[in-house]
């Protein structure tokens, strides 16, 4: 039930035919007092066309405009003031929420088509830090979302398991480590050498030489350098999956940088025939100047290939596997370029489907303003952030609920939740700052916030069902609003319009934002309304609340956030 094509087309029948539905409801406007309506369109457009003064003609048309759907609609001034018929139209959100239950909101925008997701995509051999987070939450509420309107999401973990640090990795672990360190804490050890080497090599710059080679004999399959290789990446996963499985996430595919190497030449092959390649300094480029970008460096002078020409081979692999109608990758804010040039690149090979391919950054998150660096050994890692976040959840439940009977289990629902909730309802594109404390906060525009407010709703449910009453259903909704009621409903009905926008926009923080709104306006209600008073109106608050609880879970788990029914 959309409030706004309900006044548009009412206007449209009294308006002159050359404003189109999508003119006039781009003029409609919220008036800022409730007491003047809930919707109010502007006359001024209207004055020099019919000679007349923008006050005559919002008069002419409250006067014209069919009021049978409207509690009124009157002209103030130059406005013309729809008030909505508050109580026809809350019953009908009520009834449209409680018979779709989870499904409230679902669309029909992707017809089932597949969408590629490249996401998370850590180094082997480091640790998940807090710069991973971002990547992870994001591309998994987008799968959530894209599922929502009919999208089938394939979600992509492009592992960052090959490439010349491996060279570094390995000659540190051999000049510093041993198998015995390595088992015991394997990617914490891993890290610290790694970190050593970048430390040694500022005054032994003969070490990027021994890296060099190491990688080398990488590439040509030398059993040694092979074996270290794949005991690296198979610790590394089994660190990573207890990390996603804390958040959640699981993945479609973990077909990472290695899975490509056999399918560059391919690659280097079409840009060959299709005479794209050029001769640059003894490297091999293809000139994207036509795009006001620079040249896309394919083949170093050494013959060796770069991460476009590995983007490349996965791009038209997963097109051929997957027939995608969007391909996404959720990567950092400082790759943009790299996109650009490799969309561009797939545009002179006469891929016309790159259009198809849409890169979705974001900024950072930094700590005391610094970004956060593994080389430096300036790193949070993920795991420890998630155990702190418990833990202070877990204190929190102690002294709000000492007698929850799963404290542990919640614990672990509200401070994992708390920590994806913070990233998410930050918009992509802005970079911020993190702050344990506050992201675990039960007050305030916190995920525990949230679900708090899910809780407090399932708890008047339960105290209900103790007392022998269940919400309305269907033809027994009979809504009154008042202003804090009507405030809550109005964000129901948002729902649908908020799952749209997030998806067309790729922005999952619009259904973080939209359900820190819901719990507000739901907690205002509940300050301002006995809702277990014994009236003709109990059921049909018990609807409300039920509504609410319904998409308060619903937008938490489009987050990948949990719904507690007890805190």
């Amino acid at each position: 039930m959309d409030f706004k094509e309900q006044v548009v087309a009412s206007l449209k029948q009294v308006l002159p035919t050359e404003l189109t539905t999508e003119k006039i409801a781009a003029l409609l406007e919220v008036p800022k007092n409730d007491k003047m309506g809930d919707l109010a369109f502007p006359t001024f457009i209207l004055a020099k066309s019919l000679h007349q003064s923008p006050v005559k003609i919002a008069a002419d048309l409250a006067e014209k405009i069919d009021q049978t759907n409207f509690e009124k609609v009157q002209a103030v001034g130059p406005y013309v003031n729809f008030f909505l018929n508050k109580q026809k139209l809350g019953t009908e959100i009520l009834r449209a929420v409680l018979q779709q239950q989870a499904e409230y909101g679902d669309q029909d925008l992707g017809h089932g088509g597949n969408v590629p997701i490249d996401m998370s995509s850590p180094n082997i051999a480091k640790p998940m830090s807090m710069g991973h987070l971002r990547s992870t939450v994001i591309g998994n509420s987008l799968a959530y979302l894209l599922t929502k309107v009919n999208y089938h999401p394939i979600k992509i973990n492009h592992l960052g398991d090959w490439g010349t640090q491996f060279g570094k990795l390995i000659t540190a672990y051999k000049k510093w480590g041993s198998e015995a360190e390595v088992k015991a804490d394997p990617i914490n050890k891993l890290l610290a050498y790694y970190v050593r080497f970048h430390q040694e090599d500022v005054d032994h710059p003969e070490l990027d030489d021994e890296a060099r080679a190491w990688f080398k004999r990488l590439e040509d399959g030398d059993p040694e350098a092979m074996e270290l290789w794949k005991w690296f990446r198979e610790v590394s996963l089994q660190t990573f999956m207890k990390v996603y499985q804390r958040l959640h996430v699981e993945f479609d595919s973990y077909n990472g940088e290695a899975f490509y190497n056999d399918k560059m030449a391919e690659i280097v092959e079409i840009l060959e025939k299709k005479n794209l390649l050029q001769e640059s300094q003894g490297a091999q480029i293809v000139d994207l100047s036509k795009y006001n970008l620079n040249p896309a460096l394919i083949k170093k002078t050494d013959g060796a290939t770069l991460y476009i020409t590995r983007d490349l081979a996965a791009a038209l692999y997963r097109k051929r596997t997957y027939q995608f109608v969007q391909s996404l990758y959720v990567v950092g804010n400082e790759q943009t370029n790299h996109f650009k040039q490799l969309k561009a690149v797939l545009k002179e090979m006469g891929e016309d489907w790159s259009d198809q391919v849409h890169h979705i950054p974001f900024g950072l998150i930094t700590q005391g303003g610094h970004k956060l660096s593994t080389r430096a050994g300036r790193v949070i890692l993920l795991e420890k952030v998630l155990d702190d976040a418990v833990e202070l959840a877990q204190k929190q439940i102690e002294q709000k609920n000492p007698a929850l009977k799963n404290k542990a289990q919640v614990a672990e629902q509200v401070g994992v939740g708390a920590v994806i909730f913070h990233d998410l309802k930050n918009e992509r594109l802005n970079n911020f700052d993190f702050d344990l404390a506050e992201v675990v906060r039960f007050e305030g525009e916190t995920g525990p916030y949230v679900q708090y407010s899910h809780a407090r709703a399932q708890s008047i449910l339960r105290k209900a069902k103790n007392l022998g009453v269940e919400p309305a259903i269907g033809e027994d909704i009979s809504i009154a609003p008042d202003e804090d009621t009507w405030n809550v409903l109005k964000q129901l009905n948002d729902f649908p319009v908020a799952i749209n926008r997030a998806v067309q926009e790729y922005e999952p923080s619009v259904i973080a934002k939209y359900a820190l709104h819901l719990a507000k306006s739901f907690n205002q209600y509940y300050a301002h309304t006995r809702v277990l008073a014994e009236d003709n109106q109990l059921a049909s608050r018990l609807a409300l609340v039920k509504s609410v609880a319904i998409v308060l879970q619903e937008a938490l788990r489009l987050l990948g956030v949990a719904a507690p029914d007890e805190m």
